[in-house]
């Protein structure tokens, strides 16, 4: 099966790319199948679910032509695309079984759960000849677009602070998202993922010498803090105990010596959920308080402000809908699959993402005596 040319590029002229969704959970119902059903240069094609009710529903209520229990029923020559939006653990899996198909495969983040598994994704890109492209939302909010273009008047960047703190919004209600075996680990995974999707590029080339961090499970299977806006409850999801962390806090260090201090945390005190990234340089601070993803518990608009020398101030920002973001990287995917310079990108900036994901867990140490954390991880390095 071919991957797509530069002649499949969606344009005037041209046929939509046709899309099979893999995974009909909250993200590939409520994220990205509606939009890909409303994008023109899409057509969705077919569903993927080993859930037979779900699929057949799904497959009707989006007048989606097929329907298959496994991507490795999707016959040849049907699909231009494979969004894959399973639980985390198959994400590596599915996306290295298109890919060696000759298949683009668009996964969702987490990418992948380990550096062998981000291993395992190169060697399949490479094998099927195909291009990997990753979610990396957070990047396409026009916020985060303001921010990154002011922090390029900052000079040399010394510091980045950044958090995603939710007030009550732990995942699932006790689903595969808080099981560590099914999800990889809680917020570090979760939230953290589009903390550092975002941050690590401000950092440039410079490998991270160190990353260390902890984690703590307060919150996690407490229900009057779970997300009552996002739950996988009508799906079959079973009600169990969670076994992952609600928050963690890390530091980073660049070999170059610039520091990141990160806060991902699924449930807390606080009365808002927002997210947080300030940018320290030589000539000047750039910060920005917003909220990332779909909780209806946010900061009604974003704020920016670039600081020099004493003098703050706020930097216009366009009104976006919650959820912009995501289809703007629709918009966007056509051509990036149709570079071949894109090839490898989405795998080297996931194995760097991952790579500090599991040295924070594996630094993790109890927050009290007696109780230990939920962790996720490598051996030590």
């Amino acid at each position: 099966m071919s991957g797509v040319s530069a002649a499949d590029v969606p344009g005037p002229d041209r046929s939509p790319l046709r899309v099979a969704v893999a995974g009909l959970g909250w993200a590939g119902r409520e994220i990205w199948l509606p939009r890909l059903v409303a994008h023109p240069a899409y057509t969705v094609t077919a569903v993927v679910d080993p859930e037979a009710t779900l699929r057949h529903r799904v497959q009707q209520d989006s007048a989606v032509p097929y329907a298959y229990d496994s991507v490795d029923d999707l016959p040849d020559g049907l699909v231009d695309l494979v969004v894959v939006a399973v639980p985390n653990h198959l994400h590596s899996d599915i996306a290295a079984r298109v890919l060696r198909r000759g298949l683009p495969v668009f996964v969702e983040k987490p990418v992948c759960l380990t550096s062998t598994e981000a291993t395992a994704l190169a060697e399949a890109e490479r094998e099927g000849g195909a291009v990997l492209l990753a979610g990396s939302a957070a990047r396409y909010r026009a916020d985060v677009r303001a921010l990154i273009a002011a922090s390029a008047t900052l000079g040399a960047i010394r510091h980045v602070d950044v958090a995603w703190v939710r007030a009550r919004g732990v995942p699932d209600g006790g689903g595969w998202f808080t099981q560590r075996q099914l999800s990889g680990g809680g917020a570090l995974v979760d939230l953290g993922w589009h903390l550092l999707d975002t941050v690590l590029p401000l950092l440039g080339p410079a490998a991270i010498a160190h990353a260390v961090g902890s984690v703590s499970d307060d919150f996690v299977n407490d229900a009057a803090h779970h997300a009552a806006w996002r739950s996988e409850q009508e799906t079959g999801a079973r009600r169990s105990v969670g076994d992952v962390e609600d928050t963690a806090r890390g530091f980073l260090l660049t070999e170059d010596g610039v520091s990141v201090a990160l806060h991902a945390c699924w449930a807390s005190h606080e009365a808002r959920d927002r997210t947080t990234i300030t940018v320290q340089g030589v000539d000047g601070v750039a910060s920005l308080r917003c909220t990332f993803g779909f909780s209806p518990n946010r900061d009604p608009v974003p704020v920016l402000t670039r600081t020099v020398a004493g003098e703050a101030v706020r930097l216009p920002l366009p009104e976006e809908p919650v959820g912009a973001e995501y289809d703007r990287q629709l918009d966007a995917l056509p051509g990036l699959l149709a570079d071949p310079a894109n090839r490898g990108l989405a795998v080297t900036e996931a194995h760097r993402t991952i790579d500090v994901i599991e040295r924070i867990y594996h630094s993790a140490r109890p927050t009290r005596p007696g109780r230990r954390p939920a962790l996720a991880g490598r051996p030590g390095r």
